[in-house]
Parts: C-alpha cells; structure tokens; sequence
C-alpha cells in the first residue's frame, strides 16, 4: 500500500529497504518564491532527478519515499533544531537562506523569522520524518531489521561548502556508527568492484541528519548516505538535464550496490 501527503509520496515495498531521496523535490509556493533573489527559479541546488535514477528499487521490492518540495522550502536532511552536522564548515541551513556558493536566497529583509521556519516544519519535514520513522518500524517487524539508503547528489565543486572536486561517490555511514561493520564493509567492495567513478567511505560526507538519526544499528536499523556528484549522471550546468550515456554507465553501479543491501542480512557480523 502506498502513502502520499501533501508534502511527499511513499512507494512501499517487500524487502526491508527504504531508499530515501529527500533533496530532489522541485516545488516552491509562488508568494515564497517571490521572496527569493531571481536566481533562485533554477533551482540550481537541487538533487536532480534523484526519483528517476532511484526509480529502479521498486522493481528489486524496496520501498522508495520521495518530497514535493525544493530544499529551499526545508531541508528535510538537517535536525529540527538546525544543529550543525559538520562544525566548522560553511551550511545553508534547516531553512537555507544562502545558496551553496555562498550568496544571499532571499531579497533583502524577506528572510524567514522563527515562527515561519516552525511552521514550514510542522508542514514539510515532520510529516517526512514521521513517514521514514513509521516506514523502517514496518520494515523491522516484517524482516527483523530495516535498512536505509540515503541518495544525494550534487555539483562536482563548490568552494563555499567544500575544498578542491569530490569524489564521484561519497559513501557515508557516520564512520561507521550508522550502521554494521559488515554492511559497511559489503558496500564499500560493491563500489571498489566497479571501474567507471572515484569513490570514497566517510570522506566528507559521513552522512546527514537522516542517517544518524535512524541508523541505529544495536537497534536493528542500518543506515548510509549515497552522495554523488552531477557529472555521473549530466552535465553540470543548466538545464541539468539527464545526460542517458553518463546515466546508463551509473545505472548498474547504483543496482550493485542496492543488490549488496538486499543481500546482506544481520547475521553477516
């Protein structure tokens, strides 16, 4: 049975995997977006397309959740007190008010205040998180664990937030807390297996709020964060359109390592 809101939808599946995408919404009210700086119609920090590379889950049986809205509205990835996850280095914020390089979202003055940051909480990220929360109980009763995978993607270079070109993959599993060692482990040869994208596990990014808050794995719930660069997939430049000969070389990359998650079990430690 599957489960849609106002703010999200939720495909659900027999396996005992939840695929999370909570950066690919592209919806913006237009009395919000009219707050905004021109620049921010692009949507250029968005995680293109994420639902449509994902899409593919459903058919091995995992269930895929997906948000309506941009990151602009909230970020659905940040903890409800906006908390930073990685001190010291530059962020946007629970509601972003700059974009990733660096420059004012918002016209001047027409920032969002405390009560309309709760408000956009109470309306876009509790119901996300409630259905995530609900969502891996269902699956740990049904498997007697649950499993999490966290997809993002994003631009290739970004000074404000990050030195130097990332990785292609960034595997991230609070190094190593969000998860068994063995699944950790599993993933990380599933990525070394291919030849086609760099990669690395717990560089710089270990993995969201998402992951640290439901990967508990002394619980019976394993989690970790995919984040990849656009270039896999397209150029990274506007129109951010899907680029089908970089897709199709990520396509069996991305199934491998959701088949290692299907594969696994608990009794592997």
């Amino acid at each position: 049975m599957n489960e849609a809101d106002a703010s999200f939808s939720l495909q659900r599946g027999s396996a005992a995997l939840l695929v999370s995408v909570p950066h690919c919404g592209t919806e913006i009210a237009q009395p919000l977006l009219a707050r905004m700086v021109p620049r921010a119609q692009a949507l250029e920090d968005t995680d293109w397309h994420l639902a449509q590379l994902y899409a593919f889950v459903r058919d091995l049986g995992a269930s895929l959740i997906v948000p309506r809205y941009s990151r602009y509205v909230i970020d659905l990835n940040r903890p409800p007190d906006d908390a930073p996850m990685y001190p010291g280095a530059n962020s946007t914020g629970l509601c972003p008010e700059r974009f990733f390089s660096g420059e004012p979202l918002y016209r001047p003055g027409l920032q969002p205040d405390a009560a309309e940051v709760a408000r956009r909480r109470e309306a876009n990220w509790q119901p996300y998180h409630d259905a995530l929360q609900r969502e891996l109980l269902r699956l740990k009763s049904a498997h007697g664990y649950a499993l999490l995978l966290d997809g993002h993607s994003i631009k290739s270079e970004l000074p404000w937030l990050f030195c130097g070109r990332l990785p292609d993959l960034n595997l991230g599993t609070a190094d190593g807390a969000s998860c068994a060692p063995s699944l950790r482990m599993a993933m990380s040869r599933s990525l070394q297996a291919q030849r086609d994208f760099t990669h690395v596990v717990d560089g710089r990014f270990k993995g969201g709020y998402i992951v640290r808050r439901y990967g508990r794995p002394t619980e019976g719930v394993h989690a970790a964060q995919l984040e990849m660069c656009w270039s896999c997939y397209m150029p990274e430049t506007p129109p951010y359109q899907v680029d089908p000969q970089r897709s199709g070389r990520l396509a069996p990359t991305l199934r491998a390592l959701v088949q290692t998650l299907l594969e696994w079990r608990p009794t592997d430690d």
